[in-house]
This record gives C-alpha cells, structure tokens and sequence, in this order.
C-alpha cells in the first residue's frame, strides 16, 4: 500500500509565531510500508508553546527510527507498541516539567499521533486537537463525503484543555486501533483549522474520491485554512492528509 500525502502549516494572519509542529515520516520495509503522521499545538496561553510543541515531535521522530521500525521488523505485538508510546509520553513529561522547573515557567502541547501499517491504524491522542477520517460518498447516500472524528477533545469549556503533554502531570494518551482500506483518508488537524468551518465543508474539500495528486491534497488544505482565516479564525493553524492508495 501506498499513501497520498500533503501537509498545510500556517502562523496565522494575526499570531506573532506559529506554536504548532507537525511530522509525517514513511518508510518503506520488508513488511510494508510504515507511516506515522503527528500534529501538536503548544498551549497559548501559557510559554513557549512552540518549545513545547517542537519538543513533543522530534522526540516522536526519534521514537520512529529508533522503536517502532525495530518493533515492525521483529514483529512485536500490537500492546507492545502502545506501551512504548504510554513510556515516551511518561518521559516527555518528565523531561517538560524539568525544563519548566529550571526557567520557572509553565508549558505544554496537545499531541494527536497516527500509525499507519499493513491495513491497520494506531492512534495515541491528548488534548484538542484532532484525527478523522475522512470517507468518499458512498451508495445509496446522499452522494456527499462524510468526515467522522475518531478523538476527543480534552477541555472545559470553549478551550480550557485539560489534558496534554506537559503542564497537567501525566496523563495516560487516549488509544484506538482500527483497519482501514484504499480510497479511505484520515486528517490530523490543530484547532484552528477546524473552528471556523463546518465537518461537512471539510469532507466535501478532501473527499479522498476526486484527490488524486499530493499537490491537489496541499492546494485543498490550503484552501480551508484560508477560509478559516478570512471568517476570522486567529489561531495557527496545521492539518496532514493521508489518503491510502494501492
């Protein structure tokens, strides 16, 4: 299997720095092509979010290279890998709280991570922002494509989070596992790619049935991100698509 991909990182028309970071790795091995894609906001209203949101993602990269690869080619069980992320989120934390300890500060960033190997998904998620998936119109439908959310957002309120990695202690990252197939996509996104437009204009931009090229899948990220700004939206704003193709 194969996937189409494109990723969209925008500051903002107004923020003074963009506090999100995102990763998307694949390599191809001897049992399939692996694929990992990760979006993290740094949390605004405290410092140094896009410290905290870089930190988040290159320690996810080295986990990559350096865990998941190793646990796929000596075909580790599923738990396995999950644990290892629950290990790396514990040390992240560690790590975050020692930082903030030394410069007497407080910080922290969402984190949304998927794993995409062999027809199955992994998904590890704290915070608010999101992953769904996105489905082509189907028979007997109303012929439009579908956008459902696969992650919960952690927040009271409007935006207080209430979980993360970094300023709230440990916290154990929510889990799913599930199958997927060709034609299916997912997108992982920031919250300010999602506030100022609709589930339903999402599906309908990236319906995975009519992108067929990455730059079509980069110019249709683009084209929601600025919608959401030109109706108002502040914040920064980051998304990953991944469509899988044979």
């Amino acid at each position: 299997m194969r996937y189409l991909t494109g990723v969209y990182w925008e500051r903002g028309r107004r923020a003074m720095r963009n506090q999100d970071s995102v990763v998307l790795l694949q390599v191809l091995t001897a049992r399939g092509r692996v694929l990992m894609a990760a979006v993290c906001d740094g949390m605004g209203g405290l410092e140094q979010g896009e410290t905290a949101s870089g930190y988040v993602t290159r320690r996810l990269q080295e986990w990559f290279y350096a865990s998941l690869l190793r646990a796929i080619r000596k075909r580790k069980a599923y738990w396995i890998i999950r644990r290892s992320v629950e290990r790396l989120v514990y040390d992240m934390q560690e790590q975050l709280s020692r930082y903030a300890g030394q410069e007497e500060i407080c910080l922290g960033s969402t984190m949304t991570v998927l794993v995409l190997w062999e027809k199955t998904y992994l998904l590890w998620h704290l915070g608010d922002s999101r992953a769904c998936r996105v489905s082509a119109p189907g028979r007997g439908g109303d012929g439009r494509a579908g956008l459902h959310c696969m992650t919960t957002d952690h927040v009271r309120g409007r935006n207080q989070l209430t979980k993360c990695v970094g300023s709230f202690g440990f916290m154990r990252p929510d889990f799913k596992m599930g199958s997927f197939g060709t034609g299916q996509a997912f997108v992982l996104c920031s919250d300010g790619f999602r506030h100022c437009v609709t589930e339903q204009e999402t599906a309908d931009v990236l319906n995975p049935a009519v992108i067929t090229e990455e730059v079509q899948a980069e110019r249709r990220l683009r084209e929601i991100g600025e919608a959401c700004m030109k109706r108002g939206e502040t914040d920064n704003l980051s998304a990953v698509y991944i469509k899988a193709c044979r």
